[in-house]
């Protein structure tokens, strides 16, 4: 039997807020979180912005969210550095997410024989930058990206995220990348190490059945969908997995909190 929940693991996207939005039930289930002295992250794999600029984004729509409350897979990323090769160098594609929070760990970012290649989310994907990375990985860089997500959302339609470009390099490289974000459990035991939580009194609220469900199961989690986001009713049953819980919204969830 589960303990109570003691903490919560929040999805960003499809669950708290659409595109410029906040989604029906965001605000009140956050400060309920807040009234009941509930430790909880608003978790994204977007490795593009710091979480000054996640929170500022979020007040945008209405949502108050402090920067230490939200974790992204950079922070996940530079955790995971942190332990594994302290004061390390890096050769890094990617914008201020990423290299602030690896500047942060005490990381020098050099593309002169790094210790790792960290390939993170860009607006603007150079193919110097690109060609640098797959010469440095095939000369003995070791590989990292932030999230495997091949696509991600504009007003346009998608566009290349992490995962296609990491294909890229490894298939210029024969290197394949180590992924820190979800679907990744690496992602929440990192933000439960954060918010000194425990799995056995956690819950993680996702939208999509590939990555936050699944990769909530496997850290051990309590896990509950929304249908808000990217997965439908009707998707579930394609997964040979279930969340506990499959709700409309993150407004059904409030009363669980």
């Amino acid at each position: 039997m589960r303990s109570p929940a003691q903490s919560w693991l929040t999805d960003m996207d499809g669950v708290l807020v659409h595109e410029d939005r906040a989604l029906p039930g965001a605000a009140e289930f956050l400060q309920r979180l807040i009234d009941k002295k509930r430790r909880f992250l608003v978790l994204t794999n977007n490795s593009i912005f710091t979480p000054r600029d996640l929170a500022a984004r979020l007040a945008r729509t209405g949502l108050e969210v402090p920067e230490s409350a939200i974790w992204t897979s950079a922070l996940a990323t530079a955790s995971f550095l942190d332990d594994q090769l302290p004061k390390g160098s890096a050769y890094v594609i990617g914008e201020a997410g990423l290299t602030t929070a690896l500047h942060e760990i005490g990381y020098t970012l050099t593309d002169s024989d790094p210790d790792f290649v960290i390939l993170g989310e860009t607006r603007t994907y150079s193919f110097e930058a690109i060609t640098k990375a797959i010469r440095l990985v095939g000369g003995g860089a070791r590989f990292i990206a932030t999230n495997p997500d091949v696509t991600g959302p504009s007003a346009d339609g998608p566009i290349p995220a992490t995962g296609s470009v990491a294909a890229l390099i490894t298939k210029a490289s024969g290197r394949i990348p180590y992924f820190v974000g979800k679907p990744n459990p690496m992602m929440f035991r990192s933000a439960l190490n954060r918010i000194e939580g425990h799995s056995e009194s956690t819950v993680m609220v996702g939208d999509r059945m590939d990555t936050d469900v699944v990769a909530g199961i496997e850290a051990g989690l309590e896990t509950i969908l929304v249908l808000t986001g990217s997965t439908t009713a009707e998707d579930i049953e394609r997964f040979p997995f279930r969340p506990a819980r499959v709700l409309p919204s993150i407004a059904e969830a409030i009363d669980l909190v």
